[in-house]
């Protein structure tokens, strides 16, 4: 394991330590603290499977909620503690090492307002690809957590009205859907991101709220790349501080 000190994005008072042996966060991890819905009234907020703590970090910077991360890796655990402490946050982010699966049952019901989540992408089944890294598994597989458990876990843990967002591929929408109102969880917003105009979406944005009215707002789509490679100006504007 090689730790690494970077910058966050473009934020230059900030900064995130990772490991050339783990992902490194992606754009994902920058779509989603900017997608989810925030406002003064919020208190609590919880990300699940937070890796080393880039979503929890960028939250920092849009609220002033308390805000939990949830990782059940010990090495991503140590690497997000480490971020959160070197960027002064401890009396903002507090960083929890535990499986979210059992972690949750001894968490008060309702208790908090916000939950995101940048989850794993594929099932498992008998055609699964798994990498020889057991990080990049349990962060690319759904091993550990699946949209089942996730959503369950979220009816439990959101108070009422209480939001929550993730990141996805727009080919599971339907599985993220179906699982959602299992759960008592409204959809209402829906955001598809594209590498590049006329390209089909290959992100998907998406937040529900818990026992909330029917009607689903879909947003207008980002697209995250130039003819020419670089970032878009819009997505450019979340790599700096609001």
């Amino acid at each position: 394991m090689t730790k690494i000190k970077n910058y966050l994005l473009g934020y230059e008072d900030m900064y995130i330590m990772q490991d050339n042996e783990m992902f490194n966060f992606s754009l994902d991890s920058v779509l989603l603290p900017n997608f989810v819905t925030l406002n003064k009234k919020i208190d609590k907020v919880m990300d699940i499977g937070c890796g080393n703590a880039p979503i929890p970090l960028i939250l920092s910077t849009l609220t002033s909620a308390k805000i939990y991360g949830v990782e059940i890796q010990e090495k991503a655990y140590e690497l997000a503690k480490e971020s959160v402490e070197i960027n002064n946050l401890t009396n903002n982010i507090e960083i929890i090492n535990a499986d979210i699966n059992e972690f949750y049952k001894n968490i008060e019901s309702d208790s908090f307002d916000v939950i995101t989540c940048n989850p794993p992408y594929f099932k498992v089944n008998e055609n699964s690809n798994f990498n020889i890294s057991e990080y990049k598994t349990i962060a690319r597989h759904e091993i550990m957590l699946d949209l089942e458990r996730l959503f369950k876990i979220a009816k439990k843990l959101l108070k009422n009205n209480g939001n929550i967002a993730i990141v996805h591929r727009p080919e599971r929408l339907s599985d993220i859907i179906l699982e959602m109102k299992k759960n008592n969880i409204e959809p209402k917003r829906i955001q598809f991101v594209h590498p590049k105009k006329n390209a089909d979406a290959n992100i998907l944005l998406i937040e529900g709220t818990k026992n909330g009215k029917p009607g689903i707002k879909i947003l207008p789509p980002l697209f995250s790349h130039n003819e020419d490679g670089e970032y878009t100006d819009e997505i450019k504007k979340y790599f700096e501080k609001r």
